[in-house]
């Protein structure tokens, strides 16, 4: 039987809203342990890393050579201590689910995942998060960790961020639909397998859904499922900082994760950009223990 180690990783650092820290209570508080017992896995809640709250850090501790970035430092710290359990949770024998916080984690999941192995990655996401401090229009760190992961411009230096094991041959993202100009031109550049709404609405969700798995499970050991609650459309998760209309629908999302689960390749997973205090009676939260159970074999039937 699979055993899914959950791990909160309840940091806002990354983010423009405060709120997004308390997404990992929000997303237990929701069923999350119910939801993936029902999907016939076992699970261990490892608890939260330590987060310090942004209004203790040290004001002068930005450093120039972080250009733009806001927090990059405090995001540093929070990623490698999750690096290190995710990697410590593989080695177990268990896989690995993160709890954001914002997306600045994925940062730290990547790099955990791809530590010992080759790895790809499906980017569930209105956005591309191909940013860098030097073309970031906001200065959030949220808006870059597949940059950083990548190892892209000013992250090839970062040790503590790049996934030595992820190729960008081997990353798709998929549902974009809000795409800043640095991003786009990146995605021409390096040749990304990037599927926007209208890829979806012409093709259907199963398709790209499918193409997108299979671009990131080619030739390597598992995949990392990078899922962003924005991806949704808000009427369906209205509990998200950085909400983008016209996203994919509640029985999209669904399907693509139930997809994710007949691939039988899922090493990581990650759910970030919960945001509680934006929430309705919680339902963003409670959608996310769902979807995180269709990925791991849930069925009506």
């Amino acid at each position: 039987m699979t055993t899914v180690r959950i791990i909160g990783a309840p940091t806002d650092y990354g983010a423009n809203r405060r709120g997004v820290d308390m997404g990992p209570s929000a997303i237990r508080y929701g069923g999350l342990a119910d939801q993936l017992a029902g999907a016939g896995v076992e699970t261990v809640d490892a608890g939260d890393l330590l987060v310090p709250r942004a209004e203790e850090r040290d004001p002068d501790a930005d450093a120039p050579s972080e250009g733009k970035a806001k927090f990059l430092r405090e995001t540093a710290d929070v990623c490698r201590r999750l690096g290190d359990e995710v990697a410590a949770t593989l080695a177990d024998g268990e896989v690995p689910l993160a709890l954001g916080g914002d997306h600045s984690i994925a940062i730290g999941s990547l790099s955990g995942s791809a530590r010992d192995a080759e790895i790809g990655a499906v980017w569930f996401d209105a956005h591309a998060d191909l940013n860098t401090p030097s073309t970031t229009p906001s200065g959030n760190v949220h808006g870059m960790p597949l940059a950083a992961a990548l190892g892209i411009d000013e992250f090839a230096d970062s040790e503590w961020a790049t996934a030595p094991g992820l190729s960008p041959e081997n990353v798709a993202l998929v549902g974009l639909r809000s795409v800043d100009e640095a991003e786009a031109a990146l995605i021409r550049e390096r040749g990304f397998a990037a599927y926007t709404m209208s890829d979806i609405d012409e093709r259907g969700i199963t398709e790209v859904t499918e193409e997108a798995l299979s671009v990131a499970s080619a030739g390597v050991d598992g995949i990392h499922v990078s899922l962003d609650l924005d991806w949704l459309d808000p009427n369906a998760a209205p509990g998200v900082g950085t909400p983008v209309r016209g996203g994919v629908t509640y029985r999209e999302a669904h399907s693509a994760m139930e997809i994710v689960d007949e691939t039988d390749a899922l090493r990581s997973m990650e759910i970030v950009e919960v945001n509680p205090t934006l929430d309705q009676h919680n339902e963003t939260a409670e959608l996310a223990t769902e979807l995180a159970a269709s990925a791991f074999g849930k069925r009506v039937l």
